[in-house]
């Protein structure tokens, strides 16, 4: 009988160890019946793992697409986050609002910006995060801003600098998770998003009390929310926002699930316009500074940038009621410093 100690035989092949990563990667794939999900600690102990470059790229492809055909549960949504937490540095100061901003514009101007800024000019502390440039023919806020004029941090310094300076940074995922962004531009690898797209929505990486996040599939609202609850997040709204960002559709009903201090919601707002707008054959931002700045209306515009507005408002306890969230947007919006864009 071999012993522990004994070589293995000449006529056996020697054969690597199984990799520590190629345990996640089985659990997720191994057929109808024997798959499953990741538990909570399972799924931050693989996240830690890919943060850290500890797996091969062909393990980490198989695990993004197991996961993204499988859909991410909340349990594994609240693992990976606790993972990206542990891993990115904390920041020093403190905002308001964390905005979450990773799908990009297509057929419409980002006019979610526009209520971001007039939100900062009315003295909110807006921390906005992004990635960029992983699907073509996409408009990304990063580049929006920098068109703009608004600061674009390159690290925590700048963020902070920013922050005090105007009320408003952004700051590219890139900047403090470059692991996470890396994954992000597999995009034109895999003709697919990752669940990166998602779980970053909610990594809030200055431990905002209040949180925007945006989905492109309803489905994912619920893990959103859950999750964030999880995550005891003090107040966040998630939506299905137009093309993916947070930004309320006007020609649309708008599901809004919010989390207030442990306690779950939802509720309907209305469409502001009637009929659906046709999609723009180039995205102009000049039209944004000069809507911005008051030198011409855009009422498509218009209603995007107060119904958005008016969400944030209520989620963040300004208002009660829709109807006051909306008019209370309004004068935000007129008391927008009108020289800061262009």
């Amino acid at each position: 009988m071999n012993t522990p100690t004994e070589k293995t035989p000449s006529y056996l092949p020697d054969i690597a160890p199984e990799h520590p990563f190629a345990e996640y990667v089985r659990i997720l794939g191994k057929g109808k019946t024997g798959t499953r999900s990741l538990t909570g600690e399972e799924a931050e102990a693989a996240m830690g793992m890919i943060l850290r470059n500890e797996v091969e790229d062909i393990q980490l492809g198989a695990f993004m697409m197991l996961l993204r055909v499988k859909e991410e549960s909340p349990e594994e949504l609240l693992g990976f986050v606790k993972a990206v937490r542990n891993e990115i540095p904390s920041p020093t100061f403190t905002v308001d609002l964390d905005w979450a901003s990773y799908a990009g514009k297509r057929r419409q101007l980002p006019w979610y910006l526009l209520a971001a800024l007039a939100l900062a000019d009315s003295g909110t502390k807006v921390f906005m995060h992004g990635a960029g440039g992983h699907t073509i023919g996409r408009l990304y806020s990063e580049h929006a801003l920098r068109y703009m004029g608004e600061t674009i941090a390159e690290n925590w310094q700048e963020s902070e600098q920013s922050i005090t300076n105007n009320n408003f940074v952004f700051m590219p995922l890139t900047s403090f998770s470059p692991v996470l962004q890396r994954i992000v531009d597999f995009r034109n690898h895999f003709g697919l998003r990752s669940p990166v797209h998602t779980l970053a929505r909610l990594i809030n990486p200055c431990n905002a009390d209040y949180s925007l996040q945006s989905i492109f599939h309803p489905a994912y609202g619920e893990s959103h929310q859950l999750t964030a609850n999880q995550l005891a997040q003090k107040h966040a709204a998630v939506f299905k926002g137009e093309a993916g960002e947070v930004e309320r559709k006007p020609e649309a009903r708008t599901v809004v699930r919010y989390v207030n201090d442990g306690e779950l919601s939802e509720e309907t707002w209305p469409a502001l316009l009637n009929g659906r707008q046709e999609k723009l054959e180039s995205l102009n931002l000049d039209i944004c500074i000069e809507h911005w700045q008051g030198k011409q209306q855009n009422e498509y515009g218009e209603q995007a940038v107060l119904g958005t507005l008016a969400i944030a408002l209520k989620m963040m306890g300004k208002a009660h009621t829709q109807q006051q969230a909306f008019e209370l947007a309004k004068d935000v919006w007129q008391a927008r410093d009108r020289q800061r864009l262009g």
